[in-house]
C-alpha cells in the first residue's frame, strides 16, 4: 500500500510531500463535489422537462382534439341516447376537459419532484462539511528535535493554526 504521491506509508515525508499531497486530494474532493452537483443539477432539469413536456401534451391534446374528438363523441351521444344534440356536445366538451385535466396533475407531480430535488443544496452542504472537517483538524503532535524541545516560535504557529 502506498500514499497518494507514491511513497509507501509509514515512510516519512518531508512537509513539502505532505502539502503536495493534501492538496491533491484537496483539489480531487473539489473536483468530485462538482461533478456531482452538475449530475444533480441535470437529474433535476430532466425532471422540470417532464414536466413542461406534460403540460405542452395537455395543451396540444386540448387544443387539437376539441373540434374532431367532440363531433365524433357527440353525434355519438346522440347516436346512443337520442338527446338533445347540445347536451352531447356539452358532454364531449367535458370528457376532453376531464383528459387535459388528468394531464396536467400529471405534470404538477413532476413540477414537485423536480422543486424537491434539492441536488445544488445537498452538494453545498457536504462542501460546508468537508471545509469545517478541514478546518478543524489538528496538527499532528510534532516530536522534539534531538532531545531539545520545539522552539517557542514553532509552537506558537501551531496553536495559532489549530
Amino acid at each position: 500500500m502506498s500514499a497518494p504521491d507514491g511513497s509507501p506509508v509509514g515512510a516519512e515525508r518531508s512537509i513539502g510531500q505532505l502539502f503536495a499531497s493534501a492538496t491533491t486530494e484537496l483539489s480531487a474532493l473539489v473536483h468530485d463535489e462538482i461533478a456531482l452537483a452538475k449530475a444533480q443539477l441535470k437529474q433535476d432539469v430532466k425532471r422540470g422537462a417532464m414536466s413542461g413536456g406534460a403540460f405542452s401534451m395537455a395543451g396540444v391534446l386540448l387544443v387539437f382534439s376539441l373540434p374532431m374528438l367532440n363531433f365524433a363523441l357527440a353525434y355519438g351521444i346522440r347516436t346512443w341516447s337520442h338527446w338533445n344534440m347540445a347536451i352531447c356536445f356539452v358532454l364531449s366538451f367535458a370528457a376532453n376537459v376531464l383528459v387535459a385535466g388528468l394531464l396536467g396533475l400529471i405534470g404538477v407531480v413532476f413540477a414537485k419532484k423536480a422543486k424537491k430535488g434539492k441536488g445544488p443544496q445537498k452538494v453545498a452542504a457536504s462542501m460546508k462539511e468537508s471545509a469545517g472537517v478541514l478546518q478543524n483538524a489538528k496538527p499532528h503532535p510534532r516530536p522534539e528535535l534531538h532531545g531539545e524541545p520545539a522552539p517557542a516560535a514553532i509552537e506558537a504557529v501551531a496553536r495559532s493554526s489549530s
